[in-house]
């Protein structure tokens, strides 16, 4: 009657493949990590954002090519595909 159970509305929408790791570091850096954290937010989000950022912070820095620093810029905003991240990036390696 609904065809796969009436779950094709359930699909993921994303695309990012997520891995899990295992980290060993001070048990009072991870409370005090835990203390900075909203009820409803994630550990694992939030750590990603922040090794995002560290990895992103050279990209910032001057480029004379503005065709080079739009592709950066680009590639840091949360509203571009991550196909098309993927893209900049490798050209950005060049």
């Amino acid at each position: 009657m609904w065809g796969n159970n009436g779950v094709d509305w359930m699909k993921r929408r994303s695309k990012t493949k997520f891995t899990q790791i295992h980290v060993s570091i001070p048990v009072r850096l991870l409370e005090d990590f835990d203390a900075t954290l909203s009820y409803s937010a994630s550990r694992s989000q939030k750590i990603s954002s922040l090794i995002e950022k560290y990895l992103n912070q050279d990209a910032f820095r001057p480029i004379q090519d503005p065709t080079r620093l739009l592709m950066l810029e680009l590639t840091a905003r949360d509203d571009v595909d991550e196909t098309m991240k993927a893209l900049l990036l490798q050209i950005l390696a060049k």
